[in-house]
């Protein structure tokens, strides 16, 4: 795989159009009843005719066996190597939601969680309780007052909140609360490094007098850390690839992870038509559009198999929003899998198909696991992904002489 400094090299200019539509959790496995994913359960006949008219793989979007966190697969399918360039969680929720980072801040992503009597986590997204509470409940840890650091409690959405660390002498090098799974209780947070030791005291302490806050307070009675992080410098997608790109994404994360690249974040509603409604009035201003879709996940994290399949068919219904503007290249993906039946992210590769007038078809006649695994990209690293967009766009010279 080709370094981003020698992609730089050969990348150019186009009036060409490149839309990569991210489903977010798209992956899935086989309910036992009927043998098939959320995908190939799903009717999605604009999908399917998509995938007859392009070619099909499925990708790794860290390695085979790894199971990649939302920020790495997203940053493979932008061409970053999700190894060399490690983003943490909390700096993308605090970038989504417009937070005035500063140098030397270290945010960490919050969820409300619910705990039993013997503090054991019982459900790590307290009900995915309403933004509303969510903010009620974010004043009141925002009083939680520290030694010698400022701390911000922000909202994000639903049961996600942003906590930012502001002092000297801070770092991201600490470990998580959130143990990632029911059944445990919430971890002492503790240094991967020496420098992190004031960080994991001050991180240990906010939880500690968190949860005394919110005894009373049901289903959120407790809080979960994870992803430390700093701001990180990453080379952006302008320089790199010579594209003017737009994110079109709802969730905060996900719009901080775009601003961290170098895409310029569009104004949306929080729907699914609301974002590729937004992609057809502004698609005369940009070349790149990264669009994302959020609920797939949502309901494979759930645990709702059925909830999964209607998102999949509401997105394959507004497909022609899409493919009515003629970009000269279609991605469709996801960022990694979340089957249903285990309710989370896993290993599994992730199905894509590639459209462009340039493509080369292959067999592949339906959008699923088992279809895209036949298809002629095969199976292959997700960072390779963007690679592959430029050169059906045109946007890449030749290599060497």
């Amino acid at each position: 795989m080709l370094k981003l400094s020698q992609l730089k090299d050969l990348s150019r200019q186009s009036e060409t159009k490149i839309v990569l539509l991210v489903i977010d959790g798209l992956g899935g496995l086989p309910r036992p009843e009927t043998g098939k994913t959320e995908l190939e359960t799903a009717r999605t006949p604009n999908l399917d005719r998509l995938a007859s008219q392009g070619i099909c793989g499925v990708t790794d979007p860290v390695a085979q066996g790894i199971t990649p966190g939302s920020a790495p697969g997203h940053l493979a399918l932008f061409g970053y190597d999700p190894i060399e360039f490690a983003v943490g969680r909390g700096i993308l929720e605090a970038l989504g939601i417009d937070f005035d980072l500063k140098k030397g801040d270290v945010a960490a992503r919050g969820n409300f969680c619910t705990v039993g009597p013997k503090g054991i986590v019982v459900d790590r997204r307290a009900g995915r309780i309403s933004t509303e509470e969510n903010a009620e409940l974010c004043k009141a840890l925002s009083r939680i007052a520290l030694s010698g650091v400022e701390l911000f409690v922000v909202p994000v959405r639903e049961h996600r909140f942003a906590a930012i660390f502001r002092g000297k002498g801070l770092s991201g090098d600490v470990s998580d609360s959130d143990p990632q799974q029911v059944g445990m209780a919430p971890l002492t947070v503790v240094p991967l490094l020496p420098t992190g030791d004031r960080m994991a005291s001050l991180a240990n302490e906010f939880v500690a007098r968190a949860k005394s806050a919110l005894a009373d307070r049901h289903p959120a009675n407790m809080v979960l850390l994870r992803g430390f992080s700093q701001h990180p410098d990453l080379p952006s997608m302008v320089d790199t690839f010579k594209l003017n790109p737009a994110a079109i994404a709802a969730y905060p994360m996900y719009r901080g992870l775009a601003k961290l690249v170098g895409m310029k974040v569009l104004d949306t509603g929080s729907s699914i038509e609301d974002e590729f409604s937004t992609l057809r009035q502004r698609y005369g201003e940009h070349d790149f559009f990264f669009i994302h879709v959020k609920k797939t996940d949502s309901a494979g994290e759930d645990g709702n198999f059925d909830g999964k399949v209607t998102v999949l068919e509401e997105v394959d219904g507004l497909l022609p929003c899409i493919t009515d503007l003629h970009p000269d290249v279609i991605v469709v993906t996801g960022d990694h899998s979340t089957p249903a039946t285990l309710k989370g992210h896993s290993w599994h590769p992730v199905p894509l198909l590639l459209y462009s007038r340039w493509c080369r078809p292959d067999s592949v006649q339906q959008f699923g696991e088992r279809a895209c695994a036949a298809g002629g990209l095969g199976r292959f690293p997700a960072a390779e992904v963007m690679p592959l967009a430029m050169a059906h766009a045109l946007k890449l010279a030749k290599y060497g002489a």
